[in-house]
């Protein structure tokens, strides 16, 4: 039985309570935030603590907090010598303070409110300054998946910014596209078949050799009736912006 504390009320600690509830091998004793709300619904009042100085006696102690609390939080640790990761992306292991051994539990996935996760698809990124703690982690996250990778904090933020790019930047072109739809009256679902299309096609070949539109075939037509139909400024600008980009990389000028 491993046995782990949650530091954090946000998305990823909600998450992982769930997934970790129905682990038998896995307990969670306590979780700490400071407006001493649930995680899960069936949690109960008597482990959850918005005092620091009343941590449990626990295997791992998770801090799925943001990035800047990180350190402070960790500082204001009331032991020494135990387990204490985060689950940043960006944030380095060092972000923890050292009185305790340092590590990393980052599942690279998004995570938003009520919105379940199959964990078993999920990537973990492992990292720790000790041997027997990389053990320990890796046994925690294969109860849940069994995408498990040693990355280290250097690696660990050159994947957080390619997350941010296939994530993050997309979501962003994806809430354009259902802006234009809202404006002109058009059900935003008839795109899902190709959003769907296109995040499956990648997985399959390389980005570089699934890349088509107007941009690539340099078809200056539509790009102009594209650029006529767009009413904000900051799309018009975006539209321009991105297809120079695209038509810069591919060797093709405006």
């Amino acid at each position: 039985m491993i046995t782990v504390v949650i530091l954090g009320a946000g998305n990823v600690a909600q998450h992982l309570y769930a997934a970790f509830y129905i682990q038998k091998s896995i307990k969670v004793v306590q979780c700490f935030n400071r407006q001493g709300v649930k995680l899960h619904e069936n949690q109960t009042e008597d482990t959850i603590t918005t005092d620091l100085k009343k941590l449990a006696d626990a295997d791992i102690y998770i801090l799925a907090i943001s990035d800047d609390a990180i350190e402070s939080v960790s500082n204001a640790l009331p032991f020494k010598n135990r387990l204490v990761v985060h689950t940043s992306g960006s944030a380095p292991m060092q972000a923890i303070n050292n009185a305790n051994n340092r590590g990393v539990f980052y599942p690279l996935q998004t995570f938003s409110a009520g919105k379940e996760v199959n964990f078993s698809k999920v990537p973990f990124c492992i990292e720790a300054d000790l041997e027997k703690d990389v053990v320990l982690l890796k046994k925690l996250a294969a109860t849940l998946s069994q995408k498990i990778y040693d990355i280290s904090s250097e690696q660990r933020s050159v994947l957080h910014v390619a997350a941010v790019f296939v994530n993050n930047f997309s979501n962003y072109m994806f809430s354009i596209g259902n802006e234009i739809c809202i404006e002109n009256n058009v059900p935003f679902e008839i795109l899902h078949p190709l959003i769907q299309e296109t995040a499956k096609k990648i997985v399959e070949i390389e980005p570089d050799k699934a890349q088509t539109g107007p941009a690539i075939r340099k078809d200056t037509q539509t790009i102009e009736r594209h650029l006529s139909i767009l009413k904000g400024n900051s799309q018009k600008e975006l539209y321009k912006m991105l297809t120079e980009a695209i038509q810069s990389k591919y060797g093709k000028e405006l």
